[in-house]
């Protein structure tokens, strides 16, 4: 079986297959029909007289649709191929294939035409552990359809398959047997229904569910609807224009509509979390406000309706708190894991905080920040009380649920992701770095939202005194002194955990960081051991747990650079802010303009292109939203009331950039840049 994989996809709902349009199980990559967690087809294999097909060639279409051709035989039968097949398929709530062999003979033919169909209705987690299901599985024949159906008490799934063809059905899939006249073509249409039904946890009870199927036609006006709304750019650098659009189009692939709601929010990534994903939602939101701003407000309301209010252990959920994530799979349902929805993250709750000012400052929807005010304050709250595992003033971590929970909290959440310089781990609670600067920046916003909407000015000066407070305290307790660089996070006992690492860039972000150090942090950040030529590694190299290929220790992740760049640029360091975001971009050309959702640390001395991360979710949408950060960046757009400030700084290699029709609270503003990195004047654009 080729290793290539195509995927289409859409929001709820994506198919992976392999270049040749089969779904067959595999031991690496999770191949399939997936709708809500769960895998409705695990077997969706062609062929001709019994043969399986070759790939000639691939069409992408839309996020939504590809077209595959293939021929039966081996590759060295190609030039006498006589029967040839097109499989078009779309994705929009339910999956349908288009099948079609054209007889190139001067001669009828008469062949049989086989479409393999199963279901193992794993639960995505279950494709991660291999583990045995619990349920029984059913495949039906019915009148001119076959019912696949997986049931564990009252939690049911199924497949329905029908063809527009009559064909020889049975538990296994479908069979035609058809004639073909001279140079002609016969057609059939397959189609499967994805059906959910029954209790998904304590939390969230599921009533009958059918997606509701959308047409070619009525997915791509949706999808021109979206580019229309976008503003459109002009520029001269290729690589640039490439992932843009790209990243737009993606954008709109990963939307999300959780159930029982008609709001769309993003998802994180392909293929493991194609769902509610707290900090990443909040995070693409953030960096795609000047181009999509109206992912913004349903993120918000979505996170703030699912807001902690009780304590629960198994969830790591705590009053205040804001969730990571939500599933509706069989293994969240019965408990076997918090997903239903799960607390296990100390960044989210301040990152809410951070989007709602943001989100206010652009599109000046005071109306959302009056609504959710019970909701921040809780969140203030939570920071204040159960993120203080210590009682220092700062936000720990430490798991509720020993069993399933993360272990680490923090955006880098792999197990092995804190570490001493010398590669040690330290133990828990933790306190990592850039959570204390999304702490200080979620006070001062939220701060400014009580003075200026909520007309509460006690509460902001309580708030500016206590980020003013952190703000001290962080600087004294978190500085390498002999490095002079921000440890990586805080053990237990107050000891450095003394790893360089690319953190220190979200302290640029946030704020916290003095301004006497701020121009060691960029000196690190764009230096030999973090800078990688291709973007600021997450761990630098030298340290004991270095690894180019290492998820959180050592690999480029575009998201992470787009917020490092951003916090560059707060700071005044425009040259070093532009260096990274011409790195990045000059990446994505290499993934033709779409940012894997992370990729090697090896230096650009060693490799002519960036190297991709085995396993890289892909499309990823804080890595979709990352060219847009950057080119707000490079920009240096800013809203300033009822105003955009303009203050471009972009390597003299990006030449020419033109942005029309930015949204926000100013209405549409067009802007323009010239790569030169100009230190003149900021403009403010009316």
């Amino acid at each position: 079986m080729t290793e290539q994989r195509v995927s289409i996809l859409d929001g709820n709902t994506f198919v992976v297959s392999d270049e040749r349009g089969d779904i067959d199980p595999s031991p690496t990559y999770p191949t399939g029909l997936f709708a809500f967690d769960t895998r409705f087809l695990s077997r969706w294999v062609l062929t001709v007289d019994g043969t399986r097909l070759h790939p000639l060639s691939v069409d992408d279409l839309q996020y939504f649709e590809s077209r595959f051709f293939l021929v039966p035989g081996e590759p060295t039968h190609y030039v006498d191929a006589k029967v040839s097949v097109i499989r078009q398929r779309t994705i929009g709530g339910s999956f349908d294939e288009w099948l079609t062999v054209l007889n190139h003979n001067p001669t009828p033919v008469e062949v049989t035409v086989r479409m393999e169909i199963g279901s193992d209705f794993a639960d995505l987690f279950e494709i991660k552990d291999v583990r045995r299901k619990s349920g029984t599985s059913t495949a039906t024949v019915e009148p001119g359809r076959l019912r696949l159906a997986y049931e564990r008490e009252t939690f049911r799934r199924e497949s329905i398959v029908t063809s527009t063809t009559p064909a020889d059905i049975d538990p296994h899939g479908m069979t035609f047997t058809v004639r073909i006249d001279s140079h002609d073509k016969w057609e059939t249409h397959l189609h499967v229904e994805t059906v959910l039904a029954g209790a998904n946890g304590r939390d969230i009870r599921i009533s009958l569910h059918r997606p509701v199927s959308r047409g070619r036609a009525q997915m791509r006006a949706e999808l021109d609807d979206w580019l229309s709304r976008a503003p459109t750019l002009t520029c001269d650098w290729e690589p640039l224009a490439e992932t843009y659009q790209r990243s737009l189009v993606d954008l709109a692939a990963l939307r999300y509509s959780p159930l029982a709601a008609v709001t769309l929010m993003p998802t994180a990534g392909l293929p493991w979390f194609m769902t509610m994903f707290g900090r990443d939602s909040i995070i693409t939101c953030l960096q795609t406000l000047p181009f999509t701003p109206e992912l913004a407000a349903p993120t918000l309301l979505t996170l703030a309706n699912n807001q902690g209010v009780t304590l629960d252990d198994f969830r790591d959920r705590e009053p205040g708190k804001i969730l990571h994530e939500l599933r509706y799979g069989e293994s969240a349902a019965f408990e076997e894991l918090p997903h239903s929805p799960y607390f296990g993250a100390a960044d989210t709750t301040p990152l809410f905080l951070i989007l709602l000012d943001e989100y206010e400052r652009w599109t000046g929807d005071t109306q959302l920040v009056v609504k959710l005010e019970p909701e921040a304050r809780a969140a203030v709250d939570w920071i204040n009380t159960y993120a203080d595992l210590m009682g220092t003033g700062y936000i720990w971590y430490e798991r509720r649920n020993r069993l399933t929970g993360l272990e680490n909290q923090c955006w880098k959440d792999s197990w092995d992701s804190i570490s001493y310089a010398d590669g040690r781990l330290p133990s828990f609670p933790r306190a990592t770095c850039e959570l204390q600067g999304y702490a200080y920046d979620a006070k001062m916003r939220a701060a400014r939202l009580a003075r200026e909407v909520w007309q509460d000015p006690r509460y902001a000066d309580r708030l500016e005194r206590e980020a003013a407070d952190l703000k001290m305290r962080f600087n004294r307790d978190f500085w390498v002194a002999d490095g002079e660089y921000y440890a990586l996070a805080l053990d237990a006992e107050g000891r450095q955990v003394d790893a360089l690492s690319s953190n220190i860039g979200h302290l640029l972000w946030s704020g916290i960081v003095t301004e006497s150090r701020a121009a060691k942090v960029a000196e690190h950040l764009t230096g030999p051991r973090l800078f990688s030529g291709w973007g600021v590694r997450t761990l630098a190299a030298g340290t004991g747990r270095y690894n180019p290929v290492g998820y959180h220790v050592g690999t480029v992740w575009p998201f992470d650079n787009s917020i490092i760049a951003w916090g560059l640029r707060r700071y005044g360091f425009r040259r070093e802010a532009g260096e990274i975001a011409e790195a990045v971009i000059d990446a994505a050309r290499y993934f033709r303009g779409r940012l894997p959702e992370a990729f090697a640390g090896y230096d650009r001395a060693l490799t002519k292109y960036p190297v991709q991360y085995p396993t890289a979710c892909c499309p990823q949408a804080w890595s979709t939203g990352t060219p847009m950060l950057l080119m707000r960046i490079l920009l240096g757009l800013e809203p300033h009331e009822d105003h955009l400030v303009l203050e471009p700084a972009m390597p003299a290699a990006i030449g020419r950039i033109e942005l029309l029709n930015i949204p926000g609270r100013w209405g549409l503003i067009d802007v323009f840049g010239r790569g030169r990195l100009d230190m003149g004047q900021q403009q403010r654009v009316h």
